[in-house]
């Protein structure tokens, strides 16, 4: 194998892969990233055996071939090169050597056949996706699942896709955000996946937001790809509770806030709220919302924004990181929080968005110390 590439080009592919490389392995050759000559030029894979990412990059190849590289090493000696032509060959079935302007080296590999192969994905039955929709639903559900092991389910996003729609749920329990977009991927079947927000990372980082994506699944895996490049990963098994049941359909106390006032307001009242608990009491009257905060050993705190509200007069406690953290996600400069009760479930979403998208997140209140 020997081929020619310019020093961006190289830069740019493994950058593509590098975040699939595990930084500890016991297994010797994951820690490589697998180098093959294509019609076009060279593809560049890694994986960690749960994601694997390949990306295909310009080249001018003399002869064809395929070898592992370290991929760490080859990461840093290509950001070290000056701006020239990068000369590759591989000598044998562990040998490399780079050349650039007056730069040599020279590193030891691994053979391909070491390397995994990658999970068998039917493409014939895919679903067609826009990048940037994909990235919406990422971005505005994936930071609400779980990361305690003890319920593995909830460690990954649920994803239904439908012929007409699709869906993205996470939640750890305390907090949801449930998000919904229409699509038009006629022919494919319906589906429900449940997808590691790590492969989900890999997705929002590495597609830009105007391609089109070809997503198909195997037995155990999902698979996405663009012309250039392909992602896929384990599936998380078994089933999804049913959120559905958790999401109040009754709330009627209804309070329309504005967003950048109310963050303001939590973030000051997190000031003393408790480290463990982070509990602040809302209070929601005709026109006023108060916010109270008591934590023994260290003082309290009091607080008021003026809201529209809808309803009896209401007492209720969170956690106030999980609010702002679901206002920051939220993409209105107005939000709207809807409860029923101290003990039950409140929902936000955002007041007077898009028509066709639906968004909403649900948040468990916390009992209120007499």
């Amino acid at each position: 194998m020997r081929f020619t590439i310019s020093r961006e080009q190289l830069q740019e592919g493994l950058a593509a892969v590098a975040a699939s490389v595990p930084a500890k392995t016991t297994l010797p050759v994951l820690a490589n990233i697998l180098v093959e000559t294509t019609e076009k030029g060279i593809r560049l894979s890694g994986t960690d055996l749960d994601i694997a990412v390949s990306t295909e990059v310009v080249a001018d190849v003399e002869t064809q071939g395929a070898i592992t590289i370290p991929a760490k090493k080859l990461t840093e000696i290509a950001r070290e090169l000056p701006p020239s032509p990068v000369k590759i060959a591989a000598v044998g079935e562990q040998r490399v050597t780079l050349e650039c302007g007056r730069s040599r080296f020279k590193l030891l590999g691994l053979p391909k056949d070491e390397f995994p192969s990658f999970p068998q994905v039917r493409f014939a039955e895919s679903w067609r996706v826009k990048s940037g929709d994909l990235q919406n639903l990422i971005t505005h559900t994936s930071f609400a699942v779980s990361t305690e092991e003890s319920r593995p389910i909830l460690n990954g996003v649920l994803w239904e896709l439908r012929p007409e729609r699709m869906r993205m749920v996470a939640t750890n329990g305390h907090r949801l955000a449930k998000m919904e977009l229409p699509i038009a991927s006629a022919g494919a079947p319906a589906n429900d996946l449940i997808v590691p927000p790590k492969a989900l990372d890999q997705i929002r980082r590495l597609f830009p937001a105007d391609e089109e994506l070809e997503i198909a699944r195997g037995d155990n895996h999902l698979g996405f790809r663009s012309p250039v490049t392909s992602v896929f990963t384990r599936l998380i098994e078994g089933p999804y509770p049913n959120y559905e049941q958790v999401i109040p359909k009754d709330n009627e106390k209804i309070c329309t806030v504005d967003k950048a006032a109310l963050v303001s307001a939590l973030k000051r009242m997190s000031v003393i709220a408790s480290d463990q608990t982070h509990r602040i009491k809302l209070s929601f009257n005709a026109g006023m919302l108060k916010f109270a905060v008591q934590t023994p050993d260290l003082g309290e705190a009091a607080d008021e924004l003026a809201v529209r509200y809808n309803g009896d007069p209401l007492d209720i406690g969170f956690n106030a990181a999980y609010l702002l953290e679901v206002l920051r996600y939220m993409p209105t400069e107005e939000v709207k929080m809807t409860f029923k009760a101290p003990e039950r479930a409140a929902t936000i979403e955002p007041e007077a968005w898009s028509e066709s998208a639906q968004y909403l997140c649900l948040v468990m209140p916390l009992r209120l110390v007499d």
